[in-house]
C-alpha cells in the first residue's frame, strides 16, 4: 500500500484550525507553537499538492480541497479515538472513560447526579459531560464524540434517520410563584388566573424559550396574553427572582426540586392545565460502544426513567428473570 499524504497529527492540526478560527488560537489548543502548526499545513498541502486554506482573509478559510479533506478527517479521527477506547476496555471497567452528553436541563439538574452515582460504582472510568443545543448535541452523537445523550428538542431530520432516539422520560414545565403572592394561598389555580401574573421568562430569542412557548400554547394556553415583566439570561436567575417575589415562572420540576422542599416557592396545581414534554436517550448504534457506556445505559439510566421508558422495561425484565431463575 502506499504512503499515505499525511499523519494523524496533521489530520489533528487541521481540525483544530478550523474549530478554533486560526492557526494561533490551534496551536495554543494543541500547546504547541503557531510556526510548527504552520509547518505541519504547509508540508501537508506540498504532499497533496493543493493548498487548504485561502490566506487572503483574517480567519482561516478552507478551500475546496480543505472541506474535502475535513469531511474524512472528522471520520477518521473518530474511528482513531473508537479504536483506542476498545483497547482500553480489556482492562475493563478498572480504566478507560465515558463521554455523556444533555440538553440545559437535564444537563445541568439531572444528569450530575447519575454521573454522581456512576462513579461510586466505577470511581476510576473518567467522565466527561457534554452540555449543549439540542442540535449541536446530536451531531456530536452522530460524529461519535459523545456515547450517548439525553435531549428534550427535536433532531435535525437526517439525524433520526442515523441514531437511535428511544423514549426516556416526561419533563414536566410547573408553575412557581414567590411565597408571598396573593395567589400562593390557593392551592390550585385556573388558566383565567395566569393571565393576571407577571411572568419572568428566558430570553425570547433563546431556543429554550421558543420551546417553553411552544409547549404552553400546546397545553391550551393563549402565550402572548401571558405578561411577561422580565427576561433573563438562565434558569437560575429565573429561580432567584421569583424567589425575590419579582414574578411568577414555568420552570421544568427537576430544576425546583430543592426549592420546593426547602418551601421557598409555591407550585399551585393548574385545573385543566398539564405541560409536558418528552426527553429522549440517543446514541449511534453502528459506532462501538464501550463498557463504561453500556454500564451507565443499563445501570444507572434506568434508576431515572419514566415508567414505561424502554430502559426501565428492560431492566424490570432481567429483575424478573433473576427472580423467576
Amino acid at each position: 500500500m502506499a504512503d499515505l499524504p499525511f499523519t494523524l497529527d496533521q489530520l489533528r492540526i487541521l481540525r483544530a484550525i478550523v474549530s478554533e478560527g486560526s492557526f494561533k488560537k490551534a496551536a495554543d489548543t494543541l500547546y504547541v507553537t503557531q510556526p510548527a502548526v504552520s509547518l505541519q499545513i504547509q508540508n501537508l498541502e506540498k504532499q497533496l499538492e493543493a493548498p487548504l486554506f485561502d490566506r487572503g482573509g483574517r480567519k482561516a478559510q478552507l478551500t475546496e480541497a480543505g472541506e474535502l479533506l475535513l469531511a474524512y478527517c472528522d471520520r477518521i479521527l473518530s474511528q482513531c479515538q473508537e479504536a483506542c477506547r476498545a483497547l482500553d476496555d480489556l482492562h475493563n471497567l478498572k480504566g478507560g472513560s465515558l463521554v455523556v452528553g444533555a440538553s440545559q436541563t437535564t444537563g445541568t439538574y439531572l444528569m450530575p447526579r447519575m454521573i454522581g452515582m456512576f462513579r461510586q460504582k466505577f470511581p476510576e472510568v473518567v467522565v466527561q459531560l457534554h452540555v449543549h443545543s439540542t442540535r449541536r448535541t446530536g451531531w456530536s452523537v452522530a460524529n461519535g464524540q459523545i456515547d450517548l445523550a439525553i435531549i428534550g428538542g427535536e433532531l435535525p431530520a437526517e439525524l433520526n434517520e442515523v441514531l437511535e432516539v428511544l423514549p426516556y422520560a416526561t419533563d414536566e414545565l410547573a408553575l412557581v410563584l414567590p411565597i408571598k403572592h396573593p395567589l400562593s394561598r390557593l392551592a390550585e389555580l385556573t388558566k383565567e388566573d395566569l393571565y393576571r401574573l407577571g411572568f419572568v421568562c428566558l430570553d425570547s430569542q433563546s431556543t429554550t424559550r421558543k420551546t417553553v412557548d411552544k409547549l404552553l400554547a400546546g397545553s391550551g394556553l393563549d402565550v402572548p396574553r401571558l405578561r411577561v415583566e422580565m427576561e433573563l439570561s438562565s434558569l437560575e436567575a429565573i429561580k432567584n427572582a421569583v424567589q425575590s417575589g419579582l414574578g411568577a415562572a414555568f420552570l421544568p420540576v427537576v430544576s425546583i426540586e430543592r426549592e420546593l422542599t426547602a418551601g421557598t416557592v409555591h407550585k399551585p396545581i393548574i385545573a385543566d392545565l398539564q405541560v409536558k414534554r418528552q426527553l429522549k436517550l440517543i446514541s449511534h448504534p453502528a459506532r462501538y460502544s464501550s463498557r463504561a457506556a453500556q454500564a451507565f445505559r443499563g445501570e444507572i439510566l434506568p434508576l431515572f426513567a419514566s415508567a414505561d421508558s424502554p430502559l426501565r422495561q428492560a431492566k424490570k425484565s432481567k429483575s424478573d428473570e433473576k427472580i423467576l431463575g
